[in-house]
């Protein structure tokens, strides 16, 4: 499994609609293999394809797992010791449901490093994909896992958390963003 370079802010391919993914294969399975170890390794929550840089309908989520810096027989991914693992894959998910109950999180993003904000999404989402090995799946997501998964989707539609905050404060994080990528 491979690490794969993260696309940051404010590259304008966080901002194309991701498109539909017509087979799943093993390189595709590979793919989603490398988006996981990717996403501990940068100690996320969730990634969608596009913030590595392909515009597929893809995400990878896992909100259950915690770093291991004292490897203990525990899941090896590239060598990012990570327990208690529950890694999820989801191609072309699209949320069929919304609860009305709304909730605030103070989100962040691996596009954007050591931006956070405060976004109110709903509370609950039942979500359709298909999984892994092809399978559709409906399911319904609550809490941490809600929020995630619909950033995430927000990113395969071109949007980023940063489009649902006030134009003051997402210029000052994009203002931000472009510093640190000046500085590389």
């Amino acid at each position: 499994m491979n690490i794969l370079e993260l696309i940051t802010a404010p590259d304008p391919l966080l901002n194309m609609v991701s498109k539909r993914v017509e087979i799943i294969d093993d390189q595709l399975q590979n793919f989603m293999k490398d988006m996981i170890t990717t996403m501990y390794h940068e100690r996320g929550i969730g990634l969608a394809a596009v913030q590595v840089g392909v515009l597929k309908r893809i995400l990878v989520m896992d909100v259950d797992y915690e770093n291991d810096d004292h490897f203990h027989d525990h899941d090896n991914y590239n060598s990012i010791h990570v327990k208690n693992t529950n890694p999820q894959y989801f191609v072309n998910p699209e949320i069929i449901e919304f609860s009305k109950i709304k909730t605030p999180y103070n989100e962040g993003c691996l596009s954007f490093p050591g931006a956070r904000a405060e976004i109110i999404r709903p509370d609950s989402v039942v979500v359709k994909y298909l999984d892994f090995n092809a399978k559709e799946q409906v399911k319904k997501f609550t809490g941490i896992s809600a929020t995630c998964i619909q950033h995430e989707i927000d990113h395969l539609n071109g949007i980023t958390f940063v489009d649902h905050i006030s134009s003051l404060k997402r210029d000052f994080i994009i203002r931000k963003m472009k510093k640190i990528k000046n500085k590389k």
